[in-house]
């Protein structure tokens, strides 16, 4: 960049600059906004220039013709010339120069001009202002020259500035004017007077007088500068200024304010003629404001030219300013201000105080029209309104935002209607600066103020009369007011149009002091932060807190609110309370207020713990009780108590610690309890007066001595003795005990020493006598019976006066006490029940010296306590015994016995006498449940009362070793007797079996002796396996219990446990039982072992193990090579259930069957090719699974097959193999080839490459079992698939296996090969006839991944027949060849827009499916015809349709999505000249099935395809020349259906080992993987678990929501297990929320969804209808348990699956032929 500039500089050209000027200034003018934009700068240039006066004139074209003695002419209205004139120094040539130019300031830092564009306002009016000053005048921007003069050069002192008017106009409006002049002329420094003329009337004339300055010591408390320092307060000083305002009435008339004067009822008449009508014209012939109607005003006669007089005096506060700025900021400000930063400055406030505000106030009251004083601009703003400017020398747009106006230098814009905050940072400096410097002289004036209200007021208080050093009321509302006035004046508002110019000024005010503000309170002028807000709740109480006066909080709002959001006024808060409280005490009526708002507090938070705030105020809380000298302090910390009851005499004693009366009868019980007293109750007044101090200190007032005093005492507790608790009565009691407080005939005596009345037995008794005469009755009979005022006498003395004498029996003292028991205490019942004054009958001694015995030792005389031989008390003769009477119910209250308590009663069961045993069992039996309901059986079950049998005879056992069942007295447990049997188990709770846990400890300490006992034995413990939990039956399957014999005919037994037998006998284990154990013991028998752990057959880990220990015998108890391969088929299909050890043993064990070929004679060729299948046999032998190769290539077995051994060619059985570790023949076996020279441009190359690409669309439309490496397009490629042809080809084959290293040559007709990702070639052998079936085998190496014998055979096939011939065959050769070419267009069109990859083509065959108008009976009889169907066989993603169908009803057709791809082959049929050649089923069933497999989804015609197939082809080498037997197959159906077991994780993972596969109506059938969503066990229904997804709604109440349903879908499912002898702990249900996945087998366990049940068959069922939902879910079954033979769904699935159906199908049809119930 640099170099080309100075290229530019070398290169370039000079052009000027120009400036439009006038342009310039129309802009500049366009931002002075401004009302009298001209004066105001014009003023502010006369103050500059040091004026003291200033006129300005107002001139019609009529007067400037008449001054200038030219031709009158027309009068008119309108004004043509402003004057202006001053009296300031005249224009110097410096002066001059810049009035020539623009943007050139005063460079005077004195001055207040600096931009230089003021002077250019005039332009706004005129277009060339005139300009006369001293000797020289100036036409702007004209001219310039002398002002000629016919007497010769003078002095004259006015500088005037004329400018004519643009266009002719009103005068601007007088009264706005001359109030903007009084506003002006307030911070002129020079300017003392101002007028104003309309030609020659005056009709305003202002005067300003300053005060003499008044210096005021600066408060030490503020800090005069900044953080920054640029700027310092020296000194501060006040003046009164004066300024007086002389105006004509008729300026006042024309007010913007005014309302119009009318005549009352008359109309306003329209004054014609006169100079001052057109005077008023012109003054309003424009902006006539619109007035609403004026109220009438009685009409006022008055002269418009004469002059109304007013003044105003304002205080002026002025700060002087140092000013100290660095070079830099001074610079900065030198270049945007163009003069030099002032060194020191002057800051002024305007404040108008109370009395000069209420004058001004007053005075506009008294103006003579209603527009207002023309200082109404000057006055105090205490509003807000926003009246109060910022003037920097007169007044800007900026206001203030508090009561006053402000003046300083400060940087203005360049229109000088605001000041300059956010231009410049160095601009915002200054002006921040000087805000702060505002702040600070507010707060000087503030502070003032308030020390001058704080001395009139402590000066007044100290002179008041009063006590509360409050002045007088009406100087303390003056003060108020006037502390009010200050306060509203220094409220900050928000300015405008800045509103940070009242921000940084309020910032200031309170930043710029080191103590709070100081405000007026009600006990006066304190900081703030000691001034709380004034709360009605307090002022009852808190009479000497200082707070701020009501009419001040509501007076202003705003500003209390800035004092509480600073938090300099704060609330009252608890801590304020408290300190008032500690310092005054309350009296009476003050505590009762300060007790009632904390109740309140309560009230508003009960929830807040108020303990300790409470205990606090009643620390600080004292209670001056009375006055003068008698005034006794009362501390509330020391209140305990408070009366609430009226009861208890206030003339007795009582504490001090109460509070009084007084005071809480204002409050409720609640209330007072709040505060932590309680009430003062009887038990404590009685607590106080029994106190020794308060008895002694008055004899009238002691229990003990006054017998009054007793009384009252008594009776004031029988008042209350009823609503006493028993806890006071016990109390009261107690004290009273001690005292003798009970006045009775004998004097004061003790309680329990004093008797009532009653008691007439003895005269010499102290009975209770009240002096007041008064009546021992109700409460008063209660109180004295309780304190132990007798009422009868002591049953000692009646025992020692008369029992002991001999005079009374037994009888006589029961019934003397019944008729005193009313009055018998409970401690006398309790004497009675515990005392031995009873004797027993039947024992003879003198009656003195009987044995005696307490009631509750003797039973009541009956005759079955006798039979019994119970103790009966001695009643005697002469009195009936009656067990109604009152004496047999006091007895029964001392304790006699009506019958034997329980524990006895069994006791006496075991007595050894038979009649008492007898009576005893037979009378517990009658009273079970009615006398003894509390009997059971667990808490005698040591007690042997239970009469029993056992192999030795009847004995006594307990309850916990007699069973009711008597056949577990085979077991050796005791029974009970049968006599008793039927009452032993109902009343008595005899068990009727043993516990399990017994009958686990029995069968550990004594096993069955032989097998009969143990046939017996495991009958019984059959019909009791649900007694055993899992952890007693995993005990007993690991308890030598089973008797089996040691061997084959021998009758020696050897004991074994359950877990090492095999159920069903040798017959049924096959060559197994001379493996393992076998025993029978019988069905029922059997069930109980296999309960316990015995399995029917070994499992396959067991299996394995025995196969790995010994293969040899293994294989020869297996009798040959086709039993041994039946249970390597076995393994194979549950290698899933192998463990990782036995796979590993097995892969290193001689354990797998394999077979060699031998040449049967060695006569025949050497060629091994050469020869025949008849000419080899096939030699057996065992290796381990390194030394067995998998046959995968036929070619290369026919020429290596004597040195290897080889695999079964099953399927199953290989990938077993593979498993296991051994090789694929294609992996070991290496091919090359050789050639001679290559024949060029052969056409049989042509033909060859030809032919392919042409047949290889069909080839791949039929083949469907895997992928493709290339595409066909790809092939398509001349580049890509090459023929070439060799006049020799041979293919050298070498084989390295083992020891073995052999190779073998042969000749070739073709030959595939290719070089990493090249091009694949076809060389072809032009000596010889191209073998079709080696075109197809090398082919299909490099197509496939891995190749199928039957794969190069269709491919043989399709190149070897020619097109019709295919097409008869039932390929449908001319849609896929037309498909074919209608996707090479499609790919080839797409090739020209972009380079997209051509996907498989075997993916994308049937991306855009033709559809057919044909029916389902025509495509049936069309041999390959297409059904418009989606594809059946594989798809992406399972869904379900929008309506699912059951699975037997025909679905439409539902169009594929356009991603989904199909590999499925095309439908076809069987003739009837194939139908014979079905060997598995008959034609019948086999319709039938297919039948049924074409309705069903997830089952397509590929199957009957696969045996149309299998019907054309040549036969596989690889198969045995024989018919596979149905033996065979029988045993690998049933090996699937054992392949199944239970799940038994509780959470079903995803597995992603296949693709999903998608049946019909895009449906996914099943899914082999158990690729499904995450599934949760949430709960058993019967045997079945039942899993439902993850995100299912409500999971925990699924099973109890659908329990009916769920139950009938079971009901479905357990006959169709049965039919497949399936274990239903194999099945299992889940329910998911979308998809299509019908049903899925995971390890052999097979899962069913419930939602296709509920949605298909569910309400069929619920109606009776089970046949359809059998049919479905038993091909549903067939399709899930051939899964365990075959994973992918292919033609071997579809061949196990019509098996399993076949192998079933009777069973299925019986089941179908039972009726059904509705349910």
């Amino acid at each position: 960049m640099a170099h080309d500039r100075d290229a530019l500089w070398a290169s370039g050209y000079d052009e000027t600059v120009e400036v439009n000027q006038r342009a310039l200034i129309d802009k500049v003018l366009a931002r002075y906004s401004g009302e009298f934009t001209v004066f105001r700068e014009l003023l502010q240039n006369s103050d500059d220039a040091q004026s003291s006066a200033v006129e300005i004139h107002f001139e019609t074209e009529e007067y400037l013709r008449r001054k200038n003695n030219k031709d009158a002419m027309q009068p008119g209205n309108s004004v043509s010339q402003w004057t202006f004139r001053n009296n300031g120094i005249v224009f110097r040539d410096e002066d001059w120069n810049r009035l020539r130019k623009i943007a050139e300031g005063n460079p005077d830092e004195e001055k207040i001009g600096a931009f230089g564009v003021g002077f250019y306002s005039l332009f706004s009016v005129t277009e060339e202002p005139f300009v006369i000053s001293g000797a020289d005048l100036s036409k702007l921007l004209v001219r310039r020259g002398d002002l000629p003069s016919k007497d010769g050069p003078q002095s004259n002192p006015w500088t005037t500035f004329e400018m004519t008017l643009r266009e002719q106009g009103p005068v601007p409006q007088p009264f706005d004017l001359t109030r903007f002049l009084a506003s002006s002329i307030t911070f002129m420094v020079h300017l003392r007077s101002v007028s104003v003329f309309f030609d020659s009337h005056r009709l305003a004339h202002l005067t300003k007088s300053p005060g003499v300055p008044r210096e005021l010591g600066l408060p030490k408390v503020l800090k005069r500068s900044s953080g920054s320092g640029l700027m310092s307060v020296k000194n501060v000083q006040s003046a009164a200024t004066r300024i007086q305002a002389q105006v004509m009435h008729a300026v006042y008339d024309l007010g913007t304010e005014k309302p119009l004067v009318l005549p009352v009822g008359e109309p306003r008449k329209v004054s014609q003629g006169g100079f001052f009508s057109s005077l008023l014209s012109t003054f309003t012939s424009h902006h006539q404001p619109i007035l609403a109607k004026p109220l009438p005003q009685p009409q006022v006669n008055k002269d418009p030219t004469g002059v109304y007089t007013s003044s105003v005096t304002l205080t002026m506060f002025n700060a002087d300013v140092d000013v100290k700025l660095d070079k830099k900021l001074q610079s900065e400000l030198h270049r945007s201000t163009k003069k030099n930063p002032p060194n020191h400055l002057n800051y002024s406030l305007i404040y108008t105080g109370k009395d000069e505000y209420n004058v001004s106030v007053e005075e506009e009251k008294s103006q003579p029209v209603s527009c207002g004083s023309v200082f109404q601009g000057l006055r105090a703003d205490l509003n807000g309104a926003g009246q109060a400017h910022v003037f920097i020398g007169h007044a800007t747009g900026q206001t203030t935002g508090i009561g006053g106006h402000m003046a300083s230098r400060f940087i203005p814009t360049v229109e000088r209607e605001s000041i300059d905050l956010p231009i410049t940072n160095n601009d915002k400096v200054w002006n921040r600066e000087l805000l702060y410097v505002g702040g600070y002289l507010c707060r000087a004036a503030y502070e003032m103020e308030l020390e001058n209200i704080r001395m009139l007021w402590d000066e007044a208080a100290s002179s008041s009369n009063t006590n509360d050093l409050h002045p007088d009321p009406q100087l303390g509302d003056w003060l108020r007011d006037r502390f009010l006035h200050v306060l509203k004046f220094f409220t900050f508002h928000v300015s405008t149009p800045s509103s940070d110019v009242a921000r940084f000024l309020e910032a200031a005010f309170f930043g710029c002091s080191t103590l709070p503000l100081k405000v007026l309170s009600t006990t006066g002028v304190r900081d703030a932060s000691d001034v709380r807000a004034p709360n009605p709740m307090f002022s009852s109480f808190l009479k000497h807190l200082p707070v701020l006066p009501a009419p001040v909080l509501s007076s202003a709002p705003l500003a209390i609110r800035t004092l509480q959001s600073k938090e300099l006024i704060t609330d009252i808060t608890f801590s304020d309370v408290l300190a008032q409280l500690r310092q005054h005490p309350l009296n009476e009526e003050e505590l009762i207020a300060c007790l009632q708002w904390w109740v309140g507090v309560g009230q508003q938070d009960a929830t807040h713990d108020t303990t300790r705030a409470r205990t606090e105020l009643l620390n600080a809380t004292i209670l001056s009780l009375g006055s003068g000298k008698d005034a006794r302090p009362i501390p509330l910390s020391m209140v305990q108590y408070f009366i609430h009851q009226r009861v208890i005499p206030l003339d007795g004693p009582l504490p001090d610690t109460l509070m009084p009366p007084s005071v809480t009868k204002n409050f409720t019980q609640e209330q007072l309890k709040s505060f932590g007293w309680r009430e003062f109750s009887i038990l404590d007044w009685v607590q106080h007066i029994f106190r020794p101090d308060v008895m002694n200190a008055n004899p009238a007032q002691d229990v003990t001595r006054s017998s009054e005093w007793a009384e009252r005492v008594l009776t004031v507790l029988a008042r209350t003795w009823p609503s006493l608790s028993k806890e006071s009565h016990e109390m009261i009691k107690a004290m009273l005990a001690q005292k003798s407080c009970i006045p009775t005939s004998s004097g004061l005596q003790k309680p329990q020493l004093a008797y009532f009345p009653s008691a007439n037995i003895f005269n010499d008794l102290p009975v209770v006598t009240f002096t007041s005469g008064g009546t021992l009755k109700g409460s008063m009979e209660k109180l004295l019976s309780f304190v132990g005022v007798r009422k009868h006498v002591d049953l000692q003395v009646v025992f020692d006066r008369m029992v002991k004498t001999g005079d009374w029996t037994i009888s006589d003292l029961i019934t003397h006490l019944v008729t005193i028991q009313s009055t018998l205490t409970p401690d006398e019942i309790t004497k009675l029940q515990m005392t031995s004054a009873f004797s027993k009958e039947g024992e003879n001694a003198l009656p003195g010296k009987k044995s005696r015995y307490r009631a509750g030792d003797l039973y009541e005389p009956s005759v079955t306590n006798r039979q019994l031989g119970l103790p009966i008390i001695d009643w005697g003769e002469k009195t009936k015994w009656r067990s109604s009477s009152e004496e047999a119910k006091l007895l029964h209250r001392l304790g006699l016995r009506k019958n034997p308590p329980l524990d006895l009663t069994v006791k006496l069961c075991t007595s050894s006498e038979p009649d008492i045993r007898s009576a005893a069992f037979k009378y517990l039996i009658d009273c079970i449940p009615s006398r003894y309901p509390d009997y059971r059986r667990e808490n005698f079950g040591h007690v042997a009362f239970i009469p029993a049998v056992n192999d030795f005879g009847p004995c006594m056992g307990t309850p916990n070793e007699v069973f009711a069942s008597h056949q577990w007295k085979d077991l050796g447990f005791l029974v009970v007797e049968d006599a008793v049997r039927g009452v032993a188990v109902s009343k008595l709770g005899l068990n009727e079996h043993p516990p399990a846990a017994r009958i686990v400890a029995l069968l550990e300490k004594t096993p069955p002796q032989d097998q009969d006992a143990a046939r017996r034995w495991f009958e019984i413990l059959a019909g009791h396996v649900a007694d055993f939990n899992s952890s007693q039956l995993s005990i007993i399957s690991k308890l030598p219990i089973v008797p089996a014999k040691v061997e084959s005919g021998s009758q020696a037994l050897r004991w074994l446990s359950p877990t090492q037998c095999y159920l069903g006998g040798a017959p049924k284990g096959q060559f197994h039982s001379k493996l393992f154990v076998f025993v029978d013991f019988g069905p029922s028998a059997n069930s109980f072992l296999s309960t316990c752990g015995s399995k029917h057959e070994p499992s396959v880990e067991e299996v394995a193990s025995i196969l790995v220990a010994d293969p040899r015998r293994f294989y020869d108890l297996a009798g040959g090579y086709e039993n041994y391969l039946v249970e390597l088929r076995n393994l194979a299909v549950n290698a899933r259930l192998l463990s990782t050890g036995a796979l590993a043993r097995m892969k290193i064990s001689p354990i797998l069957l394999g077979f060699r070929r031998q040449r049967k004679s060695r006569k025949e060729s050497n060629n091994a090719l050469d020869l025949d299948e008849d000419d080899w046999e096939l030699l057996y032998d065992l290796r381990k699974p390194l030394d067995v190769v998998i046959a995968d290539d036929t070619n290369a077995y026919q020429m290596f097959g004597e040195s290897i051994y080889a695999a079964p060619q099953e399927d199953l059985v290989e990938n077993f193999y593979a498993t296991l570790g051994s090789k694929r023949l294609s992996a070991i076996v290496k091919e090359d080839y050789r050639v001679n020279s290559e024949i060029k441009h052969s056409k049989s190359a042509t033909d060859a490459r030809a032919l392919l690409l042409e047949r290889l669309p069909l080839f791949l439309h039929e083949h469907t079992h895997t992928r493709t490496k290339v595409s066909l397009s790809w092939l398509s490629n001349q580049e890509n698939f090459k023929v070439r042809v060799f006049g020799k080809l041979t293919v050298v084959k070498s084989l390295s296996f083992g020891d073995n290293t052999l190779k073998k040559e042969q000749d070739a007709s073709a030959a595939a090969k290719r070089s990493g990702h090249g091009p694949i070639e076809l060389w072809l052998s032009g000596s010889t006839q191209v073998d079709m079936y080696e075109v197809a085998t090398s082919l299909c190496r490099l197509l496939f991944e891995t190749v199928k014998v039957n794969d190069a055979l269709l491919f043989m096939t399709i190149l070897s027949t020619d097109l019709k011939a295919l097409k008869r065959r039932g390929y449908n050769v001319d849609k896929i060849l037309r498909q074919q070419n209608d996707r090479k267009l499609l790919e080839a069109a797409r090739g020209s827009l972009t380079s997209v990859p051509v996907p498989d083509p075997r993916m994308s065959q049937n991306l855009e499916p033709e559809t057919r108008s044909l029916s389902p009976s025509h495509r049936a009889k069309l041999p390959g015809g297409w059904d418009t169907s989606p594809p059946k066989a594989v798809a992406s993603k399972p869904f379900l349709p929008p309506a699912p169908v059951p699975p037997l009803i025909t679905a439409p057709p539902v169009p594929p999505p356009k991603s989904s791809t199909s590999d499925a082959p095309p439908q076809h049929t069987v003739d009837n000249e194939d139908a014979g050649r079905h060997p598995m089923v008959p034609n019948v069933l086999n319709n039938t099935l297919q039948n049924i497999r074409r309705k069903m989804p997830g089952f397509n015609s590929s199957s009957e395809d696969a045996l149309t197939l299998s019907q054309r082809r040549s036969p596989d080498p690889r198969t045995p020349p024989t018919v596979t037997p149905q033996s065979n197959i029988r045993s690998n159906v049933a090996m699937a259906i054992k392949g199944c077991r239970p799940e038994e994780g509780k959470l079903v993972h995803n597995r992603r080992e296949m693709q999903t596969i998608k049946e019909s109506l895009d449906e996914g059938y099943c899914d082999v993987s158990g690729h499904v969503a995450k599934l949760d066990h949430i709960g058993v229904m019967g045997t079945m678990k039942i899993f439902i997804a993850r995100g299912a709604p409500e999971p925990h109440t699924f099973i109890t929501r659908k329990h009916d349903s769920l139950a009938r879908f079971i009901y479905i499912v357990t006959p169709l297990a049965n039919v497949y002898s399936l274990p239903m702990t194999a099945l299992h249900i889940f329910y998911d929320l979308s998809g299509g996945l019908i049903a899925f087998n995971r390890n052999g366990s097979l899962f069913l969804n419930y939602r296709f049940f509920e949605a298909w068959h569910d309400q069929d069922v619920k109606n009776g209808d089970i046949n359809q939902a059998y049919t479905s879910w038993y091909f549903t079954l067939a399709h899930e348990i051939a899964h365990n033979l075959v994973q992918p769904h292919n033609s071997e699935h579809e061949f196990y699956f019509s098996a399993l159906c076949e192998a079933h199908i009777e069973k299925f049809l019986q089941l179908l032929s039972q009726p059904s119930d509705r349910l």
